[in-house]
């Protein structure tokens, strides 16, 4: 909860001042209820908080798709090769943080490929079990990402379900 005193914001765990006498720190979160209303103290109720990924700081929901920019006079917004400008939905940045997270889990097992080039030398089962798991995951669950209709379903996709366990595909644990 947050505090105002005479319509002014008052922080937390910060001392303040009315009229002559300084009240410590901790008084805001010491004091009753009766105590903050004797000094003319209210309460409010904090700003809501939006999840980043899917809403904008008002709460409004974030464009899904792409967005091919336009200029005020509708004009197409081109970058300096004269290609049309673009500004990525929510989908292809979730999309495109799904690659880059199945790169981080198979990068530690690319020297077994290295080596499998260069010197023939079989890569172990186990692991190339978990690197096709890891491309496997990353496709379904880029699927799961384009099957979201709207910003809800992308929000539950990336809840957990009552038992706590995930809604989307999960990668596999490595070896």
């Amino acid at each position: 909860m947050a505090f105002k005193l005479n319509g002014n914001p008052l922080a937390v765990d910060v001392p303040f001042t009315v009229g002559d006498i300084n009240y410590p720190a901790n008084w805001l979160r010491l004091s009753t209820a009766d105590e903050k209303t004797a000094l003319g103290i209210t309460e409010v109720a904090d700003d809501p908080t939006y999840d980043g990924r899917f809403y904008n700081g008002d709460g409004s929901a974030k464009t899904l798709t792409d967005t091919n920019e336009v200029d005020g006079n509708g004009d197409p917004v081109l970058d300096e090769n004269g290609d049309q400008v673009v500004t990525l939905g929510v989908k292809s940045v979730l999309k495109a943080k799904e690659k880059a997270m199945a790169g981080g889990l198979l990068a530690p097992y690319d020297w077994y490929v290295v080596r499998k080039a260069e010197k023939s030398t079989a890569i172990p089962s186990t692991i190339s079990t978990f690197r096709d798991g890891v491309r496997t995951a990353c496709n379904t669950r880029e699927t799961e990402i384009d099957a979201c209709a709207d910003t809800a379903a992308l929000v539950t996709l990336y809840s957990n379900k009552d038992d706590g366990t995930p809604n989307m595909t999960q990668y596999p644990v490595n070896p």
